[in-house]
C-alpha cells in the first residue's frame, strides 16, 4: 500500500484519464454514427470507428494543446518571473535548480546522466522540456493526420470531392482554427494560475504558497 500511496497522484490522474478517454471514445462513436445515419450512411461498429480519423483528430488535438502548455510553462519559468507567484523564480535570486549538476556527480544517489557527464548530461539538463516538446510534436502530427482523415471522410459523406491532400489540410483555415482555439485557452489557464496564486491560496497544495505568506513572497 505504501507503493500506491507514494504514487497516488500519478495513479489517480491516470485513472481519471482512462475513464475520460473511454467516455470520449464511446460518446464520439455515438456522435459519429448519428451523423452517418443522418446522411444515409451505415453506422460503424466500435472497432471500425477506431479506424477512421474522427476519434484521433479529437484526441490528438487536445493532447497537442496540453503538451504545448506544459512545454511553454516548464521552459519559460526558467527565465521569466511573476513577483508573488509560487510558480515563479524569485527575481534576482539564485535558486537550488540553478546548481551545476557537475558539482554533485560524486553523490551515490545522483542520476546516471549526472555521473556520466558530457553530452549526455547536457541533454539531461533540459530533458523535461525536450520530452514535453517531443510529446507536443507527436500529438501535433497525430492531429494533422487524424484531422486530414476525418476531413476526407466528411467530404465523402457530403458527396464532395476528396482530392484534398494532407498539405492542403495543414495549410487550411480549418486546421489552424482547431489549433488556435485550443492553444489560446491553455495559455490563458497558465496565466490565470500564475497570477491568481499571487493573491489566493489552497492550503495543503504544493502549487500554492502557505496561507500566511505575504502576497509579495515569490516561489515556494
Amino acid at each position: 500500500m505504501s507503493w500506491v500511496a507514494n504514487r497516488s497522484l500519478t495513479l489517480v490522474m491516470l485513472g481519471l484519464f482512462a475513464i475520460c478517454l473511454a467516455g470520449q471514445i464511446v460518446a464520439g462513436w455515438y456522435e459519429f454514427n448519428g451523423e452517418q445515419i443522418e446522411h444515409g450512411a451505415p453506422a460503424l461498429a466500435l472497432l471500425s470507428y477506431l479506424r477512421v480519423g474522427h476519434p484521433w483528430e479529437a484526441l490528438f488535438e487536445n493532447w497537442e494543446s496540453e503538451f504545448l502548455q506544459m512545454t511553454a510553462f516548464v521552459t519559460l519559468t526558467a527565465i521569466l518571473h511573476q513577483k508573488g507567484s509560487p510558480e515563479s523564480r524569485r527575481p534576482g535570486a539564485i535558486e537550488a535548480v540553478d546548481a551545476d549538476p557537475r558539482d554533485f556527480a560524486h553523490l551515490d544517489n545522483a542520476p546516471w546522466p549526472v555521473k556520466h557527464g558530457g553530452w549526455v548530461l547536457r541533454v539531461y539538463e533540459h530533458s523535461l522540456g525536450l520530452a514535453l516538446f517531443g510529446l507536443f510534436a507527436i500529438s501535433w502530427i497525430g492531429h494533422v493526420i487524424g484531422g486530414w482523415a476525418a476531413n476526407r471522410h466528411t467530404q465523402q459523406l457530403h458527396n464532395a470531392p476528396t482530392s484534398t491532400t494532407i498539405v492542403d489540410y495543414l495549410t487550411s483555415s480549418q486546421f489552424w482554427f482547431e489549433s488556435f482555439q485550443n492553444w489560446q485557452s491553455e495559455f490563458l489557464s497558465v496565466a490565470a494560475m500564475v497570477w491568481l496564486a499571487v493573491y489566493l491560496r489552497q492550503r495543503g497544495s504544493p502549487e500554492s504558497k502557505p496561507v500566511h505568506a505575504a502576497h509579495s513572497d515569490t516561489g515556494r
